[in-house]
């Protein structure tokens, strides 16, 4: 454990534990519900829970709380795992709260024999309003007066399926007058016939989140259970089942969860945008979940460096998702390939070039030492940008034009002296010569410009096809923003290229390669290219441009 690093406020408690000798080692866990693909949220928790244990010698068991079967599949189990893998960590044990279901019934057993948990006949509109309000005390009712021995007979009988769903359900015995509603006789079980992804049909009725939870914990001993804010209220109830039970003194501990600008985290909402087609799936890569932002071209790293840069703290904050770019694209300097894409070509012929073609070369990563280089191919007719040339150059225009001179990335310079224009009156072509002394790597010229093009060989260019990202909402807070958050997507997330030409290395390079297309922004392959069609996904512009877009 770094000692230049100020310790969080989990890890001075973990500390202070360790020190006082109330455990040997820590034990965290990661805890998913298996309905839904993990989001950047997520990331936050799974770095704190296993980082947690990577720093004080410990270790992480992975647990989906798989109690609601409606909604969790295996789908969504093996995506959890794929997911935390690639983030980089690992588990020392793979848990399912189903696979206590027996044990978690047992206890149910146990509350009922103390007197402490009960069958209820009330609809759930009557529970609520015999609940009272955080102002007025509940009121029990005639159920609650059941004797143990009914009560276990009842049990047992809906877990034998002789009511129907919704019937009855088992509630603790607690407290109707508490100040914390979560403590006013909460629900324990409920009937629920539906097929669960493991245990199939065995159950018919399944714990709640609340009681599952705290006792998962204790059988597993868990010595710190992070959790976010939003679980406070029901810490009083976790710590209450351990203790009633007499099971491992499993702690409770929460952080503020993760909120992040032009975005939504909420699982319900996330879902909304796949099933409504407003997204292809899970994996757009305009989707703040963890798989969609590895098909983008984001790499574990920089969403580590995220998460630990803006820290564990107790106060709900929202940060602004160009601290998530800035941490990908200081990454991805370091480490991707610099390579050549033109995205709006017009033909740029040399007139005095008659070698036919030679390589040159470029080298793969000026931030990389031992980053090498690659050849490219040159020719007497290249592709470059349109927007590289002006027919009326404006005054400190460093492109070509007319009289203009630029250097060709990694190769010549080259004097324009001549274009051509179609019937439409659009530049189609541009002519120009060379100076052969002025190579690259061995120039001899003296000629000296202040502008570099980058370019493709017309006779050796790929065609790709570039999908380009941006924000998938149009507004900051979009969680807290009026009416239907749907209203708020930004029609302009996603632009494709598909009249692009790449140098020829792409063909070679290694899929899973990071990529800074030249004055284009970062890139990656995306997983539905193909050996004859190359499709690239923007990952991330090379400058911040979104924010200054917005204060126009």
């Amino acid at each position: 454990m770094s000692e230049e690093k100020s310790l969080n406020f989990i890890e001075e408690i973990i500390a202070k534990d360790l020190a006082e000798g109330k455990h040997a080692s820590i034990l965290t866990r990661f805890p998913p519900e298996p309905n839904g693909y993990l989001h950047i949220g997520h990331a936050k928790s799974i770095c704190l829970n296993f980082g947690l244990a990577n720093t004080f010698g410990g270790a992480t068991n992975l647990r989906f709380d798989d109690t609601n079967p409606v909604t969790e599949d295996t789908e969504y189990v093996e995506s959890i795992k794929a997911d935390v893998r690639w983030l980089g960590f690992d588990w020392v044990k793979e848990c399912y709260a189903s696979d206590y279901f027996d044990q978690l019934y047992a206890f149910a057993i146990q509350l009922i024999e103390k007197g402490l948990a009960y069958v209820d006949d009330s609809s759930p509109e009557e529970i609520a309003a015999q609940k009272g309000t955080p102002t007025v005390p509940g009121i029990g009712n005639a159920y609650r007066e059941r004797t143990v021995a009914e009560n276990l007979e009842l049990f047992k009988a809906m877990k034998d399926g002789k009511f129907e769903d919704g019937a009855k359900v088992l509630r603790a015995k607690i407290d109707l007058s508490s100040p914390n509603m979560h403590m006013r006789d909460p629900l324990l079980y409920r009937i629920k016939r539906a097929h669960h992804h493991r245990t199939g049909d065995a159950w018919c009725i399944y714990p709640m989140y609340d009681f599952a939870h705290g006792q998962s914990d204790a059988i597993e001993n868990i010595t710190h259970s992070i959790c976010t804010l939003e679980f406070i209220p029901h810490r009083p109830l976790y710590d209450w089942g351990i203790e009633q039970l007499g099971l491992f003194p499993s702690k409770q501990y929460e952080f503020a969860r993760l909120n992040m600008t032009y975005t939504v985290m909420s699982k319900r909402k996330l879902l909304q945008l796949v099933n409504e087609g407003h997204v292809a799936s899970w994996d757009d890569p305009r989707m703040p979940t963890i798989s969609g932002m590895r098909r983008r071209g984001y790499t574990p790293e920089s969403i580590r460096d995220f998460c630990d840069r803006i820290g564990i703290a107790k106060r709900e904050n929202i940060i602004d998702f160009s601290l998530l770019e800035f941490c990908v694209r200081e990454h991805l300097n370091k480490i991707a390939q610099r390579r050549m894409v033109v995205t709006d070509p017009i033909k740029l012929v040399i007139t005095n070039y008659d070698k036919g073609s030679e390589i040159v070369y470029s080298e793969n990563n000026p931030e990389d030492p031992n980053g090498g280089v690659r050849e490219v191919p040159f020719s007497n007719e290249l592709w470059i940008q349109k927007d590289d040339f002006m027919e009326e150059p404006t005054k400190k225009y460093f492109r070509l034009g007319p009289g203009l001179m630029v250097r060709l990335k990694s190769a010549y310079i080259i004097k324009c002296n001549s274009f051509e224009k179609d019937a439409a009156g659009n530049i189609t072509t541009v002519y120009a010569t060379y100076f052969p002394e002025s190579k690259s790597g061995s120039d001899t010229s003296g000629i000296h410009v202040k502008g570099t093009l980058h370019w493709v060989s017309a006779a050796h260019a790929v065609p790709v096809v570039l999908n380009e990202y941006d924000r998938l909402f149009n507004v900051e807070d979009v969680a807290n923003a009026e009416g239907d958050f749907k209203e708020y997507i930004n029609a302009n997330s996603l632009s494709t290229i598909t009249h692009a030409w790449a140098e020829p290395a792409l063909t070679k390079d290694p899929k899973e390669a990071r990529f800074q297309f030249l004055r284009k922004g970062y890139f990656y392959q995306d997983h539905a290219s193909t050996s004859q069609q190359l499709v690239f996904n923007r990952t991330v512009t090379l400058k911040d441009t979104w924010a200054k877009e917005q204060k126009k």
